[in-house]
């Protein structure tokens, strides 16, 4: 695992200063402490550091196997996509509202009658769309959705740790898993690879002990 510049600033100063608190390592380099969040995450996750509550973070001297790294982040998202809800463009907001439940789901896909994906709805979209004072029954999908190109997708070879990166950067909860025509395959939703992280992580935790 090649480690950034930061993270390895990180591990110098809580080998000077261990036992460490996040806050005080964020003022060491002169950041604030959610800036810090993933560098901290990923390297206590690799076993590079350790955290106890209330007592902040140490060197606990370890290093990360690289076939653990690849075997938790390298993943390609295909092994973890789900099946995505779709709708058509002419859908109703009515029959979309209906739909999202029925299925349980936090996003709709629009997509064209080849599945080429076309649009997202979200619960969000939804639920503005209900506040007007219209018949839902009369709105359609193609109004409220968020089209493309405004709309961050992967394929099913990227990585795990990419899509994960994506899902905070642009701070949506769902990305649409595309092939090369633009047809949509999948998708990961936010959730799901939280999830993943920390059953990996857990599993991670335990061998560090036997």
């Amino acid at each position: 695992m090649e480690l950034t510049q930061r993270q390895r600033e990180i591990i110098t100063i809580v080998k000077a200063e261990q036992p460490i608190s996040g806050d005080k390592i964020a003022q060491h380099l002169k950041l604030t402490r959610p800036t810090l969040r993933n560098d901290l995450s990923i390297l206590t996750m690799t076993g590079i550091l350790d955290a106890k509550p209330k007592v902040g973070y140490f060197y606990s001297g370890q290093h990360l196997n690289p076939l653990t790294f690849e075997t938790i982040y390298e993943v390609p998202v295909e092994t973890l996509m789900l099946t995505p809800i779709l709708i058509k463009p002419t859908t109703t907001v009515q029959d979309a509202i209906t739909s999202l439940f029925m299925n349980d789901v936090g996003s709709l896909y629009v997509a064209d009658d080849d599945q080429h994906l076309v649009g997202v709805i979200s619960r969000k979209d939804l639920l503005r769309a209900s506040l007007i004072k219209q018949d839902l029954t009369t709105i359609v999908a193609a109004v409220i959705m968020t089209r493309m190109p405004n709309i961050v997708t992967i394929t099913a070879t990227t990585r795990l740790l990419d899509a994960g990166y994506l899902l905070l950067k642009h701070q949506v909860d769902t990305l649409p898993v595309l092939d090369k025509a633009g047809v949509v395959v999948g998708k990961v939703t936010k959730t799901k690879l939280l999830d993943y992280f920390i059953n990996a992580g857990a599993k991670v935790d335990q061998e560090k002990y036997h």
